[in-house]
């Protein structure tokens, strides 16, 4: 490295990346369990393409970005329920998106249901990618925290069968070097336990990406429907501020085969303060200009992991309940 902050390598001098460029939030509104995955990324390049005229360098789709939320139904016939799967990503289905952001320079993230097969038995899960602005996907993140219940309910108005549909992700939580930055993912309710950002946090991340599908109304506590949107903005700010990170949330939002989805898309600064909100619950695109090095301010002062935790004293974090 020359004292200049130029790398070289193979002989060509290449600049470094930027750290202040433009982020958004791509939120989509409801999806159909009818819509062909065709009509929903063509919603997705509509968005995609106002990114470039907006000059955005990185955009955070939904989880499960390309189905509707089929957790919400239990389903007998195994081959209806693979249908909501992805067996290979990038897939034709997707392949105009990867192109699209390619030509534009525009790295992102993806959520989505992912068919694998691990010691030849199917495995499922409920995915997330980032991808490069060349169209390399450089990072995949299997959700950990899956909500809901595994057993079908029929007195429940609809179902939250991820326990069932998904297994426990098993690749961690890993931060990756893109872009100019230390980059991370989350999926849903991830967001909620302060376990998983820190996790992130220890590995010097600097954006988290964020996808979701929540519901308005919580069936098993129905006193909560009126906090759903108020927690899902205090689990991304309290992420963003205790980690000193850049926090990116993106809905699947709206009313989706009768069920309602809260939105609040928004892109969350370092210090916890939201620097852009949707206004919407449809398909809507949030953007901010964002500076990676704002994120030292935290780091090194008020969460200085270093200097401040207390490791030894948090024994009771790891312990079997």
């Amino acid at each position: 490295m020359l004292s200049s902050g130029i790398t070289v390598h193979s002989g060509i001098r290449e600049l470094p990346m930027p750290r202040q460029f433009n982020v958004a939030s791509a939120q989509l509104g409801p999806i159909a369990r009818t819509e062909p995955r065709a009509s929903v990324v063509a919603r997705m390049l509509k968005l995609l393409h106002d990114c470039e005229r907006r000059d955005v360098r990185f955009v955070v789709f939904p989880e499960l970005a390309l189905t509707t939320f089929f957790p919400r139904w239990y389903f007998e016939d195994e081959a209806e329920l693979d249908s909501f799967y992805e067996r290979a990503m990038p897939n034709d289905d997707v392949a105009p998106l990867f192109e699209a952001a390619r030509n534009a320079g525009i790295g992102f993230h993806l959520g989505f249901a992912e068919l694998t097969e691990i010691e030849g038995r199917k495995a499922r899960f409920n995915t997330a990618i980032l991808v490069d602005p060349d169209g390399t996907i450089v990072h995949t993140y299997r959700k950990v925290h899956l909500p809901g219940h595994r057993e079908y309910e029929p007195q429940l108005p609809f179902q939250h069968l991820e326990k069932r549909y998904f297994e426990r992700g098993n690749l961690g939580f890993p931060v990756t070097e893109t872009m100019g930055g230390q980059f991370g993912t989350l999926i849903c309710n991830d967001r909620r336990w302060p376990e998983a950002f820190r996790m992130l946090g220890l590995q010097g991340v600097e954006l988290v990406a964020i996808g979701y599908n929540t519901p308005q109304h919580y069936p098993r506590v129905p006193a909560q429907d009126r906090l759903m949107d108020f927690h899902n903005h205090l689990s991304l700010q309290a992420g963003a501020y205790q980690n000193g990170t850049y926090v990116i949330g993106s809905a699947k939002a709206g009313l989706e085969e009768n069920c309602e989805l809260i939105g609040g898309s928004c892109i969350v600064a370092p210090t916890g303060e939201i620097v852009a909100l949707a206004a919407t619950r449809g398909d809507e695109l949030v953007t901010a200009p964002i500076d990676l090095d704002r994120c030292a301010e935290i780091k090194a002062h008020i969460f200085n992991f270093t200097l401040h935790r207390q490791p030894d004293m948090y024994d009771l974090l790891t312990k079997t309940m």
